[in-house]
């Protein structure tokens, strides 16, 4: 029988996919190991790629708005009649161009779209994967389109009170990450819109707002989610899910790597030689619960070594003592010119593996 190689290599933002990273790493282990299976698993922490990670039995198609109210492809996933659901899918920052970016007005309405294309095939349960979006509204967009699919279900008209308690019947996950507040200094403005185009003077504003928000929601709901861990995920679409529909949080990677058939893989009787990882730009906050790290953390419990691979490496001597066997810089030595291009990338995964 032969042995066999994992590769779980998440996005590098902004260049390559999980999918394309695995099949490069797969390509250089192939040269470098010829008697040996690799098997990939794409993987994501309930950003990009989380739908695809998550394996569902079927992907729908269906159109929703983007952050900015154009009309845009998009899906979602069915498994085992669970609606899988990635935010990113309808919002995605990568789908606005960065002179259109501008959190104070783009909006989660699509991912209410998406939820109303699932609740119409009769899920009642849904997984959420929440990151990569543009926007920073608290999931008020999202409420308004579940709101209007509410008042066409109960023929209501458009200025009658809105009974959020329809909203729990719905039975939500959320998978991220992410462990920020709503607002404060740790919040989802400050810490996550500047990336999504917000300069200073936006960050406070936005901060303010969800703050607002969060004070009217709580006494209409009778409680406050604003500081549960996660609430500030996906620019407070987080809060949104937890305060209105009790929503609980699991760890994304956690999710994706039992629902892949990765931990299985790890478990079985032919327990793999070693496992591939790797991220665009590892450091010391790899070690502080994003996706190599989770994967590290599963691969010790099973006592498989890893190989860390990434575009940029710091603190190299950190990462081997938190135990990873080998940490690979893709890029060591080597000019940065065309380093972001997804052929020079997925070529330099390659020849790192294979050692030519």
């Amino acid at each position: 029988m032969k042995k066999k190689v994992l590769s779980a290599i998440d996005s590098f933002k902004g260049c390559l996919t999980s999918a394309e990273a695995n099949e490069a790493a797969s390509q250089g282990l192939k040269r470098a190991f010829p008697d040996t299976d690799v098997a990939c698993y794409q993987v994501s922490d309930g950003g990009e790629g989380f739908l695809e990670a998550m394996q569902p039995d079927k992907i729908v198609t269906c159109h929703v708005h983007d952050a900015v109210m154009r009309w845009r492809d998009a899906a979602f996933g069915i498994k085992n009649g669970i609606a899988i659901i990635e935010v990113a899918k309808a919002v995605g920052l990568t789908m606005i161009e960065p002179e259109n970016r501008n959190p104070l007005t783009a909006t989660s309405y699509g991912v209410g779209e998406l939820m109303v294309h699932a609740l119409l095939r009769g899920c009642k349960e849904f997984v959420i994967g929440l990151g990569g979006v543009a926007t920073s509204d608290c999931g008020l967009g999202m409420l308004k389109a579940l709101k209007q699919e509410w008042q066409t279900q109960k023929n209501k008209l458009w200025y009658e009170p809105f009974d959020t308690s329809w909203l729990r019947d719905i039975k939500v996950t959320l998978a991220t990450d992410v462990k920020n507040p709503l607002y404060g200094p740790n919040g989802a403005a400050h810490v996550f819109a500047r990336q999504k185009g917000a300069d200073a003077a936006m960050i406070e504003q936005l901060d303010r707002r969800a703050r607002t928000f969060a004070v009217m929601a709580a006494k209409h709901q009778g409680r406050d989610c604003a500081n549960k861990p996660g609430a500030g995920a996906a620019g407070g679409l987080g809060y949104a899910f937890m305060e209105f529909m009790d929503a609980n949080v699991k760890s994304g990677a956690d999710l994706v790597l039992q629902s892949s058939g990765f931990d299985d893989a790890l478990s079985a009787s032919d327990k793999p030689l070693f496992v591939v990882t790797g991220e665009g730009s590892a450091d010391a906050q790899t070690l502080m619960g994003k996706l190599p790290s989770v994967i590290l953390k599963h691969c010790k419990a099973k006592q498989v070594p890893v190989t860390l691979l990434a575009g940029r490496i710091k603190d190299r001597k950190k990462l081997l003592e938190a135990g990873f066997e080998r940490v690979i810089d893709i890029n060591e030595g080597l000019d940065m010119t065309h380093a972001m291009d997804k052929e020079v990338a997925a070529l330099r995964i390659e020849k790192a593996l294979c050692g030519k």
